[in-house]
């Protein structure tokens, strides 16, 4: 997809990542902002009027571009859409002048204006933002062109740079979750490697579910999967390129079993954890020379394990103190320091793309929760209660943890939810039918 730039307003909302109460107010000289104090977010009204159909092909792409934009902004909890119902002004030309007081008086504090035009198979499309209150642009907005089959990544894309410029926060929504698809009977699951964007939409399928596969995970360069799989009859890493569906085993060792892998942020290394003669423990392996070396060396069962961002650092879980608890160790192996101190016990450690905090899942009193600590293990704050939830991953941008939620008994499904990490905004994602072991992509390239 090619994307052409012209000059972007610099503009933000700061935005408190642990933040408690939020209000929404017009500055008086300057840019939006959101002051956060409290812990309810008042969500920041906007307009988007569909956008302009620039040619007679580009009708329904204008209208379901601005859909998809909008859906991204108001499902962040941040924002809530003014309906085209309470609108005085109509936009019928993307160059026609912004009547910011008609959009003043219903409240409106940001206005999307965009066009869409369709040629030869491609789509250009184009957008500005504005702040309503001030009466000025935010920048002199972006344009965006691609295949029409991709119409849905430039719909994420707008909304990534409203988001952004909005908030403060880097983009999230142009990117792609893979996953565990499952169906059947809760005793007999057929479970297929699917990906679908971060949304649930333009679901895809990886694997035919011939055979058990579990915790894909995406390369930091997204174009790569490990998982998984029990093909042989015993737990195997597999790694997938994801255009053309090659894949081949990694580590095929006899007598060995090998699970929970993860890419090293270079993609070089892989760290995994290998089950030998009845003990586990944590390994790397050098993709390209094959070559493996052991990073742990203990009689407990210690696995899950994940990078730092800078790569010079691991955490992973194990219970080599009696009870299955959250460890820190350099890159290479060596001495490792516990960072978990609460009541019950922890699992499924993942490390934030922005290095300052790390995602977990808590069993505590009959309940499971995702919950983030600081690297030190400081400020613990749990984010859900529920009768299973595990296997949390993060947004490209670190803002949205999302996970695995099944329900109680026979009958209880395994579906995707998200969660910022504020603890606000705990919704389903839409997947069909039931999933679980979610791996969020970095941002699409």
């Amino acid at each position: 997809m090619k994307v052409l730039r012209t000059a972007l307003g610099a503009t933000a909302i700061a935005l408190a990542c642990l933040a408690a109460t939020a209000t929404v107010a017009p500055a008086q000289n300057g840019p939006l902002r959101i002051e956060i104090t409290d812990g309810v977010i008042e969500p920041l009204p906007f307009a988007i009027p569909p956008f302009i159909a620039a040619n007679g092909g580009a009708q329904q792409l204008a209208a379901d571009i601005s859909r998809v934009v909008a859906a991204d902004l108001v499902g962040t909890g941040l924002f809530r859409e003014i309906p085209p119902s309470a609108y005085i002004s109509r936009v019928t030309s993307f160059d026609s002048p912004v009547q910011y007081q008609d959009w003043k008086a219903i409240n409106a504090q940001a206005l999307i204006t965009g066009a869409v035009s369709v040629e030869g198979g491609r789509v250009t499309v184009k957008f500005r933002l504005f702040d309503v209150f001030s009466g000025q642009p935010l920048g002199e907005g972006l344009q965006f062109t691609g295949s029409q089959q991709g119409w849905r990544r430039m719909a994420h894309k707008v909304a990534d740079q409203v988001y952004a410029r909005i908030t403060g926060e880097g983009p999230y929504f142009d990117s792609r979750v893979v996953f565990v698809s499952e169906s059947g009977p809760k005793d007999a699951r057929v479970k297929r490697l699917a990906v679908a964007d971060y949304d649930g939409a333009s679901l895809g399928f990886l694997s035919d579910g011939r055979a058990i596969v579990l915790a894909p995970r995406f390369s930091p360069s997204g174009d790569r999967v490990l998982y998984t799989s029990y093909e042989s009859g015993f737990p195997r890493i597999y790694i997938m390129d994801v255009a053309s569906g090659s894949r081949r085993a990694l580590d095929d060792q006899p007598g060995t079993m090998t699970f929970a892998p993860r890419f090293s942020p270079d993609s070089q290394r892989v760290i995994f954890s290998l089950s030998q003669g009845g003990n586990t423990d944590i390994y790397a392996l050098d993709i390209a020379s094959g070559r493996r070396t052991q990073l742990t060396s203990t009689p407990a069962i210690e696995t899950a394990p994940s990078f730092s961002p800078d790569g010079r650092q691991i955490v992973f879980e194990s219970d080599r103190s009696g009870s299955q608890q959250l460890y820190i160790m350099g890159a290479n192996g060596g001495e490792a320091r516990r960072i978990s101190f609460g009541e019950g016990r922890y699992g499924t450690p993942v490390w934030s793309p922005r290095g300052d905090l790390i995602a977990f899942t808590k069993q505590h009193a009959g309940r499971f929760h995702i919950g983030v600590m600081r690297t030190d293990g400081s400020e613990e704050r749990l984010l859900t209660a529920s009768y299973l939830d595990e296997g949390p991953t993060w947004s490209p941008n670190g803002r949205v943890i999302m996970f695995t939620r099944e329900g109680a008994g026979a009958g209880g499904q395994s579906q995707l939810f998200s969660v910022d990490i504020s603890g606000r905004n705990l919704k389903r994602v839409p997947v069909n039918g039931s999933a679980s072991d979610p791996a969020w992509s970095p941002l699409m390239k």
